[in-house]
């Protein structure tokens, strides 16, 4: 939200956001003060004032924003900056949400996590596959030489077991070195995939129901590596429903919307894509609920703690985020793609 600001508070010139928000039409925000629209707005004054005659090139200050349009409503918390325009007195007066800056930072830091994640993920599992090859070896010559069948039972266990290994080191290595297949994908038909696969999987008691967006455009990306996102989620999902299962009233929702001015990585997007997908299971335990995209994290017995991870690392090598909200009863996965 942007705004052209004289030292008095005229509003020389307002982008569609500041209006949108406010509740005013262009003609309206013009015609007022600045000022008007802050729950306090002494400070904001004093700092226009400053910037406008240069004692600061800018500064930046809390606020609370009214809605001063027919829509009213709560105050708007937001983050203030104002900057000094050369050859003018007038300055720019630049508001961001903090809910939205709070997000953006959230997002910085799974951005900057997924990749420390990857790093040592991949050093790992390097370290862990040359011995492990060697282990496997050497357990094969060595029941090669044994006569007793007992114990070539536990040579057969040291090899199974490396083999296991192996191919969870292979699952952890496998987002980061698999070629992308980029192609056109409409996310309806991935949704209907992930939805027919789940669905083949869980057969009773359990009801995948869909909310699409049809106007939704075909966008660039991997289409196998979205399925493999979206079936992890919805995957999860219906194995913690099991006691809904049971009961037969177990639900899995796919829901496609149009977000709009979307920011994601410090990028702004006009239009990107917003799935949400939700259950009405137990909710994540609240004990790895900050961690459930760390791999290895799980709250099911038996689970590899790889699935959310690996959804995680193909959402962003589409330039997006995958955040989840929980609470018993109620857990919401929502995935968010930058649209041409």
């Amino acid at each position: 939200m942007v705004a052209v600001v004289s030292p008095q508070g005229r509003c020389v010139f307002a982008n569609a956001s500041f209006e949108t928000v406010l509740g005013l039409s262009r003609r309206s925000v013009q015609s007022g003060s600045v000022f008007d629209w802050f729950v306090d707005a002494q400070r904001l004054r004093d700092t226009v004032v400053a910037v406008s005659r240069n004692d600061f090139s800018t500064s930046r200050l809390e606020a609370l924003l009214k809605r001063v349009g027919p829509i009213h409503g709560e105050p708007v918390p937001v983050h203030v900056i104002v900057n000094r325009m050369e050859a003018t007195e007038n300055v720019i007066v630049e508001l961001v949400e903090i809910e939205q800056q709070t997000r953006q930072d959230r997002e910085e830091r799974a951005l900057g996590q997924a990749r420390a994640t990857k790093e040592l993920i991949r050093n790992l599992a390097h370290e862990i596959k040359n011995p492990l090859g060697g282990i496997r070896g050497a357990a094969q010559l060595l029941g090669m030489e044994v006569k007793e069948r007992a114990l070539t039972d536990y040579t057969q266990v040291i090899i199974q077991e490396a083999d296991r290994l192996q191919g969870l080191v292979d699952r952890l290595l496998a987002p980061h070195r698999k070629p992308h297949v980029v192609s056109d994908v409409n996310i309806h038909e991935v949704c209907e995939r992930v939805r027919a696969l789940i669905l083949a999987e869980f057969p009773r008691g359990l009801t995948v129901a869909r909310d699409y967006d049809i106007s939704i455009p075909d966008f660039r990306g991997d289409r196998e590596q979205l399925i493999q996102a979206v079936l992890n989620i919805a995957k999860n999902a219906a194995q913690a429903l099991g006691e809904r299962i049971a009961v037969g009233d177990a639900v899995i929702l796919l829901k496609t919307r149009i977000a709009r001015q979307v920011t994601l990585g410090k990028h702004r997007y006009r239009l990107a894509l917003d799935l949400h997908i939700g259950d009405n299971g137990p909710g994540v335990p609240e004990s790895i609920r900050d961690r459930i995209f760390y791999p290895l994290v799980t709250g099911r017995d038996g689970g590899s703690g790889l699935g959310l991870t690996l959804a995680q690392t193909f959402v962003q090598q589409h330039e997006g985020t995958v955040e989840c909200i929980s609470e018993p009863g109620k857990t919401t996965f929502m995935i968010v793609i930058p649209l041409p």
